[in-house]
């Protein structure tokens, strides 16, 4: 016992390392998978805060709100474009699924909550678990430290939060994983396999392979090509429209022994040698009148770059891939587009919208002129712009002290809240004008995951005393609740979007991990169907879920009150 009661002097004393140890431990507890479920990184910092909260550590509550701050500045931040994007006639259908999946599910909890007799900590931390949604937690606990109220029943209900969410999150994941990829396609009769076919016949005029495999088939290539006779005369440009409604790109030539770019005018002559790009149907297929393949490395061998490219420019949002192709795509090949942090499936009639990640390839001069035209490359670099960053939670978190009072009930976002909506903003300008403001991956990864971790490490930490007492007085009656307040939601929002909406079963299971803000319901549902579609329905859902679901987090407590 004495290595531990000094550990725990050490701990009380010094309670920075309490919260580094917290991390350490949560994120290892993390790892640990129960069958096909995964503790995440969250719910570990939880449990590894409460433990080591047993010793009787106490953190100053400024530091969690500061690392809270962050997070939700940067959870703004990654979803600000798409937000906005959300706002827009074509995205409304998946926007009003949101709007009804997270207005339902504040209005069960609070019916749900006062049927069991619980109080706001424990409603909030029910809203919190059963929809997985950490922020709440945070945005929750400050509305209860402002409420009026003796502080000894204020501290009790800040921390029966994380008590009620602890119990409830794995009820919570679990259930929304199993009930769109397995429970609601049955019930609304979804032929997962088949509609993911037919959707993608429909959109690129082929199926992809199941998840985990790849294809050893490349799609473009790049070949030495000595010229026929039958291709002399022609001109470069000729040549590359010679096979109506596929791309052809002349990328470089050599003639009289020198290696030189064309000109769109050259015309061909005898022994000219072209290093030509096309898909390789086209190449094999279409392009056998034009000369036969050689093997000349010194002609393929110039710099072929990959680039990643943010669309910000006004012009450009909302343009097809085909239109874009055509006009600015000369010699540019795009392997990846990337929204809101996930891949998504392409074809020529694809829109890209501001904050798009476009992963091109090609020559570095043709490369590099369409980041131009489209927007930005967004090239490594390690630093930060933190004037950005501070004035961003700063002026947000003014903002966010704003209140109002709405049928007697006075309502505010609280600084945190004000937080998540300047990195709405932030993010938003950053896609539109993107000479300032950058927050790089690795940064972002920072914001996001360590801030989050360290903020529920450090309720955790506040709250072990009370916890375990917490969790034997919530019962199981919790468990029942939890299952209400997950499934409940989510079946009107299924109902909502299959029959007033009318969307495709795919992309409205898609939406629904999207308004529930649960990757893993995403990833669930993806493997259910064996394709990537669910995606298409789940940005615009997931930027307005987080949205909404963390702002409910004084709404349910200023409603429980009443």
């Amino acid at each position: 016992m004495a290595p531990l009661s000094g550990l725990a002097h050490i701990l009380r004393e010094n309670p920075e390392l309490a919260v580094f140890l917290t991390l350490a431990v949560g994120f290892l507890l993390g790892k640990a998978r129960i069958g096909s479920f995964t503790v995440g990184n969250v719910l570990g910092c939880l449990l590894a805060g409460v433990a080591i909260g047993q010793l009787g550590v106490v953190v100053d509550p400024t530091v969690k709100v500061v690392f809270f701050d962050l997070f939700l500045f940067g959870t703004g931040y990654k979803v600000g474009p798409q937000f906005f994007r959300g706002l827009r006639r074509d995205a409304l259908p998946h926007l009003l699924l949101a709007v009804v999946v997270a207005v339902s599910c504040l209005v069960v909890a609070v019916v749900v909550s006062k049927l069991f007799g619980y109080d706001a900590g424990t409603a909030a931390g029910l809203l919190a678990g059963a929809f997985t949604e950490s922020t709440i937690i945070g945005t929750a606990s400050e509305a209860i430290h402002h409420l009026p109220i003796p502080e000894a029943e204020r501290l009790r209900m800040v921390n029966e939060v994380p008590v009620a969410y602890a119990v409830t999150y794995l009820v919570g994941t679990t259930t929304l994983v199993w009930y769109l990829s397995s429970l609601a396609p049955r019930l609304f009769r979804f032929d997962l396999h088949k509609e993911a076919r037919e959707l993608e016949v429909k959109l690129a005029g082929k199926a992809t392979p199941e998840p985990g495999l790849g294809s050893a088939y490349g799609e473009w290539d790049t070949r030495a090509i000595r010229v026929a006779p039958a291709s002399v005369g022609k001109t470069i440009r000729e040549v590359e429209a010679s096979v109506p409604g596929h791309r052809v790109f002349v990328e470089r030539m050599r003639r009289d022994d020198v290696v030189g770019d064309p000109d769109p005018d050259t015309q061909v002559m005898a022994g000219d040698v072209f290093a030509v790009t096309a898909r390789r149907t086209v190449l094999v297929e279409h392009l056998r009148w034009l000369g036969e393949e050689v093997d000349d490395r010194e002609l393929l061998d110039f710099p072929y770059a990959r680039l990643d490219v943010v669309v910000t420019r006004k012009e450009i949002a909302g343009r097809t891939l085909g239109e874009l192709a055509r006009e600015r795509g000369h010699g540019i090949v795009l392997h990846r587009l990337v929204r809101t942090g996930q891949e998504i499936p392409f074809d020529e009639s694809t829109r890209v919208e501001r904050g798009d990640l476009l992963s091109l390839e090609g020559d570095l001069p043709d490369v590099e002129r369409v980041a131009r035209d489209v927007g930005y490359a967004d090239r490594p670099s390690p630093a930060t712009d933190m004037v950005f960053v501070g004035m961003g939670i700063f002026l947000g978190g003014l903002f966010g002290l704003l209140a109002v009072t709405v049928a007697g009930v006075s309502l505010t976002l609280t600084t945190s809240g004000g937080a998540l909506i300047s990195g709405l903003v932030f993010g938003w300008l950053r896609s539109t004008r993107p000479t300032f403001g950058r927050i790089p991956e690795a940064a972002l990864w920072i914001f996001d995951t360590v801030g989050l971790a360290a903020f529920i490490g450090i309720v955790g930490l506040n709250a072990g005393p009370r916890f375990i007492s917490g969790v034997r007085e919530t019962g199981p009656g919790l468990i029942v609740a939890a299952l209400i307040v997950s499934i409940v939601p989510h079946t009107i929002g299924l109902l909502f979007g299959r029959f007033v909406l009318k969307l495709n079963p795919l992309i409205l299971l898609g939406a629904e991990a999207g308004a529930g803000t649960t990757t893993a319901a995403l990833r669930a549902v993806q493997d259910a169907s064996g394709s990537k579609l669910p995606v298409l329905g789940y940005t615009v859902p997931y930027a307005v879920g987080n949205i909404l679901l963390t702002a409910w987090g004084p709404v349910i407590v200023a409603l429980m009150m009443r």
